[in-house]
């Protein structure tokens, strides 16, 4: 089952087109990271989901509803956090519950007894006087004091230090191993994503360019290097999958983007005879990396036309 779907899912403000023609789908119990620079369409797709703004053309479908049909009894099973989050600063972190916790019948107090400790929590300090670390845990306590079967969150590692990320997605993840929640996080910061997402879909100038598991996305990416033995290499025409070719005396690097071990190196003993050939893992930043300077690449190359 999946918790969203979307199908062709597109905005436009005036001639600009935030996101296009965009086709995801993150089932449930999933932890689903949608990245891309800033400006990429990750929060415009985002509120389309939550039905913030409404799609120019396409769908998006949210525990099963269309977004646009969104009632009370599905909005109260999604918790949500952003960057920009907006607190009521004149409450304490105590009245903020009190305050929330009415209006979700799934309320689990041992739950938000064990969040406050966790994240150590002033109960009686006002949210005006709390560091933004601080609250964004406040923030993130409420959304999932009442075990939301959805939880976004929007760029949420923004502006805050090391320790305080670390605490915010060991949040996360304890509790996201606690039933089947789904967690939807969008970022630009990918460190951060790695240690949470268990499947990722990039967006660049709101068009989609992959999504797949992060396990299948690490095991098709390599990077390669093949030692010539004889110091000839014939460049030309290589395979479209491999990216980033160059050559450095005897040295050729590249990366597979479609790597499997006896294809890859029987092709690159093919078009180097006698090389000996090895591939290194990738860590999501750098594949991430790879894709969007291809991006730019073919990008100028259509400007070029």
């Amino acid at each position: 089952m999946n918790i969203i779907e979307t199908h062709g899912l597109t905005r436009r403000f005036g001639r600009t087109e935030a996101v296009h023609g965009l086709d995801l789908e993150v089932p449930a119990g999933s932890v689903f990271a949608l990245l891309g620079p800033n400006g990429a369409g990750k929060t415009t797709t985002i509120k389309l989901m939550l039905d913030l703004l409404r799609p120019t053309h396409g769908s998006a479908t949210v525990l099963g509803v269309d977004s646009r049909r969104l009632g009370e009894r599905e909005k109260a099973q999604i918790g949500y956090v952003s960057e920009n989050q907006e607190l009521p600063l004149w409450m304490t972190v105590r009245q903020l519950l009190d305050y929330c916790r009415p209006f979700y019948p799934t309320w689990d107090r041992d739950l938000e007894k064990a969040l406050l400790a966790q994240f150590a929590l002033p109960e009686e300090r006002k949210l005006k006087h709390l560091s933004r670390g601080m609250l964004m845990k406040a923030a993130l306590l409420s959304s999932l004091a009442y075990r939301p079967k959805l939880l976004v969150l929007d760029e949420p590692f923004s502006g805050l230090d090391p320790l305080v990320r670390d605490e915010f997605i060991r949040g996360v993840l304890e509790v996201s191993t606690q039933g089947e929640w789904t967690v939807f996080v969008s970022s630009h910061d990918i460190d951060e994503v790695e240690r949470l997402a268990d499947r990722v879909a990039m967006i660049e100038a709101g068009r989609l360019r992959l999504a797949e598991t992060t396990e299948a996305l690490q095991q098709r990416f390599r990077q390669v290097e093949v030692s010539l033995d004889d110091g000839t290499a014939d460049l030309a025409n290589v395979p479209a999958t491999w990216l980033e070719v160059e050559r450095s005396g005897s040295l050729v690097r590249f990366v597979a983007s479609d790597y499997e071990r006896a294809a890859t190196e029987q092709a690159c003993r093919e078009r180097f005879p006698r090389a000996s050939v090895v591939a290194k893992p990738m860590t999501l930043r750098e594949i991430f990396l790879v894709l969007a300077r291809a991006g730019r690449a073919a990008a100028g190359q259509e400007v070029g036309r």
